[in-house]
């Protein structure tokens, strides 16, 4: 019921998640990053407590064949689970469950992993991560929802989509972007605005939680 694409960005160490599902709010569920550590997408029957562990294996240096190996070590149902992994260096990981829902398939590339289930195309996440490559240079946000743009294109999931997510995370505990679409008709093209509104802002954002003297003014009565 899901695609998703992991990645990294080489230059800035930025991890990210892009995920669209035909369920609502895949944002409060699915995509999970950390600043100097990596990301993690959790998918198809989503068990969401797998991203934190895997997280927390990835931030004390395992690399993500052995977070994913140790986070799913003793854990029940990882036959409907589908789960990616990147790591610090963008070395990658999946683990595709017998149990997994449709047609389901796996790419990875440089700094990069798709993955989804009940597709549409078996093709899906090969266009993910060949767009990824082709957008290198741009922001990673950016990059990640031109990969979802071409897995849409190259066939999506079978059937509608209904929400989409986009995380990056960089220097800090909290998000640099997260942005969601919990129930829409076309929920990448509306994350995908989101972003453009999104993109002008963010540094000013990242300013008021670090440096909140330095920030810019929000141009608001008693502001001083």
């Amino acid at each position: 019921m899901t695609f998703s694409i992991i990645g990294r960005c080489a230059t800035t160490g930025m991890f990210g998640v892009a995920i669209p599902t035909s369920s609502i709010a895949v944002g409060a569920r699915c995509p999970h990053a950390r600043a100097g550590a990596g990301a993690v997408a959790t998918q198809n029957v989503t068990d969401p407590s797998y991203g934190p562990r895997i997280l927390d294996l990835l931030a004390r240096g395992h690399d993500a064949d052995d977070a994913l190996a140790r986070g799913l070590d003793g854990q029940p149902f990882t036959e409907f689970r589908q789960i990616t992994v990147i790591d610090r260096t963008g070395a990658t990981a999946s683990h595709t469950g017998a149990k997994i829902l449709g047609v389901n398939a796996v790419c990875d590339n440089t700094d990069c992993l798709a993955a989804g289930n009940l597709l549409g195309s078996v093709e899906v996440p090969a266009a993910m991560t060949d767009a990824f490559l082709a957008s290198a240079g741009r922001h990673l946000a950016d990059r990640l929802l031109a990969a979802l743009e071409a897995g849409l294109a190259a066939g999506g999931e079978e059937g509608p989509t209904h929400s989409a997510a986009l995380i990056v995370h960089h220097q800090h505990p909290f998000a640099l972007v997260d942005l969601r679409v919990d129930w829409a008709a076309d929920p990448v093209a509306a994350l995908r605005r989101l972003w453009v509104a999104y993109e002008p802002q963010m540094a000013a954002y990242v300013a008021r939680a670090v440096a909140p003297g330095q920030a810019p003014r929000y141009g608001v009565r008693g502001e001083r």
